[in-house]
């Protein structure tokens, strides 16, 4: 009997009928927590420094122009060239195939400080690290690190990674490109579509069926290069936003793909495909979670500086409440995101870290960026302030590598699951 039972029977001569709270394990007693505990809140001196340098890129290299880029679809391949040359293009990489051989974490700063400039330019890396470089220092063979892998990771190439088609999106086990075993080679025949680096890249990492009678565990992932004969590629798409990034339409027929060049096992397709796009969720929530965070900073300062009924927008509790709300869904998207980053590095199963944080980062830059449109006013719908350009780019943060919906698929069986 607790204490207010004690007392409820002295005042009443009743016995309360409310269930009695038990510890059938004991009272937890909590500790001092190691020095060793994940829940560190600071980053280290080699991080800050790596994302003093691709925020120090993105104002001086990216912001000039960026409006122009997005205006007229320039591929910003000066700058892709620059970011190779400071190991952005292969970060994740061991220094043996060319990378710059740094952690998830590191990726996702340099991710988040690009993003907040030129998302045009950051999924252009995102693609080359987490897509195509990761699935070949994690699965290739030695003979396709050297030869793929390695100018890959230096930015002496660019990659690509094709799943999506026609009839196989968010349903990528309807794959309609097949690949047909020849003896020495395969030979490839379909249509690859929504393919970012589609036009520029060198490298392609082809998602096809050998074998329709095994469904998803027939499929095989094969490396295409940029000018074989019988690959084609289609025109640019006119895209709403990050339209300085290229995507467009992949045809393939009767291409012969050495048998060399499949990613390993006969029938690892499918599973190369899934474990490699779990990783690439980090990189576009990083992406999401930069677009967030420059839509605040472009519409603190502005709330700054604007002037409205005598004083600062910023000091009308109207939009000081809207900066209050940006800043702390932002920042409970940052966590996420580095999460699932620290258990990637940790070995950890992240499948789960991931899509929660590619949910509800993307969830929130698109939700930011309206915010920031509507603390600019007038001069938020107009080019020239960025943040109309944010507005358009987070919208397809919520639809590639997964839309929310599927996203919430693989959330919902994994807490049930669990």
């Amino acid at each position: 009997m607790d204490m207010l039972d004690s007392e409820q029977q002295k005042t009443t001569g009743h016995k309360s009928t409310r269930p009695e709270t038990k510890f059938p394990l004991g009272r937890l007693s909590l500790q001092q927590p190691n020095k060793t505990s994940i829940m560190h809140f600071q980053l280290t001196e080699e991080h800050e420094m790596i994302r003093q340098a691709a925020r120090d890129f993105a104002r001086e290299e990216l912001l000039p122009g960026v409006i122009e880029r997005d205006d007229k679809q320039e591929f910003p391949r000066a700058q892709i060239k620059k970011l190779g040359e400071l190991g952005f293009m292969g970060m994740m990489v061991s220094e043996k195939w060319g990378g710059a051989g740094m952690d998830t974490l590191s990726y996702v700063l340099v991710m988040e400080e690009l993003s907040k400039i030129d998302a045009s330019a950051s999924v252009v890396v995102s693609v080359n690290n987490s897509l195509v470089c990761y699935g070949l220092d994690s699965y290739g063979s030695d003979y396709q690190k050297e030869k793929y892998l390695t100018p890959l990771a230096s930015g002496e190439c660019i990659g690509a990674f094709c799943l999506s088609e026609p009839e196989a999106g968010s349903d990528a086990t309807s794959q309609r490109t097949t690949a047909v075993d020849m003896g020495d080679y395969y030979l490839l025949n379909g249509t690859k579509n929504w393919i970012t680096n589609g036009i520029n890249a060198t490298y392609y990492l082809v998602m096809a069926q050998t074998d329709v009678e095994k469904g998803h565990k027939g499929i095989n992932c094969l490396i295409v290069e940029s000018g074989m004969p019988g690959f084609e590629k289609g025109a640019k798409e006119n895209k709403m936003g990050i339209r300085g990034s290229d995507t467009c339409t992949l045809q393939f027929t009767d291409v012969k793909v050495p048998k060399e060049n499949r990613i390993g096992e006969d029938g690892f397709g499918f599973k190369f495909a899934m474990k490699t796009l779990s990783g690439g969720r980090i990189g576009i929530a990083a992406q999401a979670l930069g677009i967030a965070a420059g839509a605040y900073e472009f519409s603190k300062e502005y709330a700054k500086q604007r002037q409205a009924f005598g004083k600062p927008i910023a000091n009308h509790q109207a939009i000081a409440f809207k900066l209050a709300d940006m800043a702390t869904r932002i920042e409970a998207a940052r966590m996420l995101v580095y999460k699932a980053a620290w258990m990637k590095d940790q070995g950890m199963n992240y499948d789960q870290a991931s899509s929660m944080a590619k949910l509800f980062a993307s969830e929130t830059a698109m939700w930011a960026a309206t915010e920031a449109v509507q603390i600019h006013g007038g001069y938020g719908y107009v080019k020239e302030y960025h943040v109309e350009r944010l507005m358009r780019d987070a919208k397809i943060t919520q639809i590639y590598e997964g839309t929310s919906e599927v996203q919430r698929i693989v959330i919902g069986r994994s807490v049930l699951q669990g």
